[in-house]
């Protein structure tokens, strides 16, 4: 049984870190929520001020046509003093002189010249638009109305948020005798797209709003994100410190009892035993040495030492080199290692030292997370695509959670088995094998499920004998 050790430092810097982070992410999620209600509400407000704006440049658009409607028409009237006429002939007179109403008097396109112009001088050169001069007397209905204004009509009464309906009075004379002679009008404009035209006018500060709301929600997730990163990097220093603490500590323990046994005076005399203490002593020593040399080897990792040194190499042939490294190993755990070669072209560039060691934890690997109650089963298998060769490591293991998987091939992690610490090692191994297949201009993947064993791809380029 395993039980890790940890200084009561690692317990408190663990929780007080837990701790920050939680302070840290209440904080920022109330900071960020504030600011966006606060940027919302501020839009919010702009917007009806806004619209409150072009509601007035709008009207005041709108009655600037109204006013030059209504001085041109009266232009048309010769000044002449009505009472000396007489009364009944008041009207024909009128209509001798002049048009009788603003929609005899105008075109259709004289209007909407009118209202362009109107419409630019207050900075809505953009606004659409439909108008019609309607009459009061008796009911007479539209006397002049642009091309599209009754389906605009129609479609402004029902969607009064994006279509504005205004109603003007258009009266041809001032207050005077003849007022009642001639009819009254009124003046109907639609303008259509106002939401949109609204949305344009004040586009540039939305979309400032939303890109400083993106850059904090970006500062936040990286805060988080960083901080996680430092919390896993603490997790995986404390595991990685216990794993060493442990695997240090069994063959020093192991030299240590069989120094002790050597003192016995029973001992001394065998030669045999003597001997036999002495190949424990010499094995464990070995094995510190190898479990030195790894965390040496992993802190001092050059890649530009492995690019420099390369050589053609067989896989097939390392594969057959490694199989002879583990045979001790595999008939200790009554395991398999079968190949299955299919690939005609195995030669490739590579370090003779780490090309090997990067093949071999893969087959460790698969020795150390095999099932308790199964012989392990490890299939080698290669194939050639293209101008690459496929290999790949088939063991029926215990698996990985895609969450394992995920991390499997990161520095210091290892893979959970519970308390009993069955598993040797510093979780080196597989970031070494990455590590070292980047550099042989290679990629590793990974294809397992839980309890059902795991397969390591690695494709690498092949190479032309000289």
């Amino acid at each position: 049984m395993f039980i890790p050790y940890l200084q009561p430092q690692s317990f408190l810097f663990l929780y007080y870190m837990k701790k920050v982070f939680t302070v840290i992410t209440i904080l920022i999620s109330l900071s960020l929520v504030g600011i966006i209600l606060i940027q919302y509400s501020w839009l919010k407000n702009m917007l009806i001020i806004k619209n409150e704006q072009l509601r007035d440049k709008l009207n005041m658009a709108e009655y600037e046509v109204v006013e030059t409607l209504v001085d041109d028409f009266n232009e048309v009237l010769p000044a002449l003093p009505l009472d000396v006429l007489p009364k009944d002939a008041n009207e024909q007179v009128l209509k001798m002189l002049g048009k009788s109403t603003v929609a005899e008097r105008f075109t259709a396109a004289e209007l909407q010249q009118k209202f362009k112009d109107a419409f630019a001088v207050n900075g809505l050169s953009q606004a659409k638009f439909q108008f019609a001069i309607v009459s009061n007397t008796n009911n007479a209905g539209t006397e002049l109305a642009s091309s599209d204004f009754e389906r605009q009509y129609e479609v402004g009464v029902k969607d009064t948020a994006n279509y504005w309906i205004d109603v003007w009075p258009l009266m041809s004379l001032t207050e005077t005798d003849a007022e009642n002679a001639v009819p009254e009008e009124k003046l109907i404009v639609v303008v259509s797209g106002m939401k949109s035209f609204l949305l344009m006018s004040v586009g540039w500060m939305i979309a400032a709003a939303v890109f400083f709301s993106l850059i904090i929600i970006t500062a936040f997730y990286l805060t988080i994100r960083t901080i996680l990163n430092q919390k896993k990097l603490s997790e995986m220093k404390s595991d990685f410190i216990n794993n060493m603490t442990h695997e240090l500590r069994t063959p020093l323990a192991t030299i240590s009892i069989a120094v002790d046994t050597l003192k016995n005076e029973k001992v001394i005399g065998d030669r045999d035993k003597l001997t036999a203490i002495g190949n424990i002593i010499k094995a464990e020593n070995t094995r510190m040495n190898l479990q030195v040399e790894q965390i040496l080897q992993a802190a001092q990792l050059d890649i530009t030492e492995v690019l420099k040194d390369k050589d053609t190499l067989h896989v097939h042939e390392v594969f057959r080199t490694i199989y002879d490294k583990f045979s001790l190993q595999l008939e200790e755990k009554n395991a398999v290692l079968a190949f299955d070669f299919k690939a005609l072209e195995d030669s490739v560039l590579g370090h003779k030292v780490h090309f090997v060691n990067m093949l071999s934890n893969l087959v460790d690997n698969a020795l150390k997370y095999s099932k308790e109650d199964v012989d392990p089963h490890i299939i080698v298998s290669t194939k050639n695509e293209g101008k690459k060769i496929s290999i790949s490591v088939i063991d029926n293991g215990i698996g990985m959670t895609k969450d394992t998987a995920s991390k499997v091939f990161d520095k210091f992690y290892r893979a959970h088995t519970g308390n009993v610490h069955n598993v040797k090692g510093f979780g080196l191994g597989l970031n070494y094998t990455r590590k070292m297949v980047e550099a042989h201009d290679g990629t590793i993947s990974l294809e397992t499920a839980l309890g059902k064993g795991s397969t390591f791809i690695i494709s690498l380029p092949l190479v032309k004998e000289k």
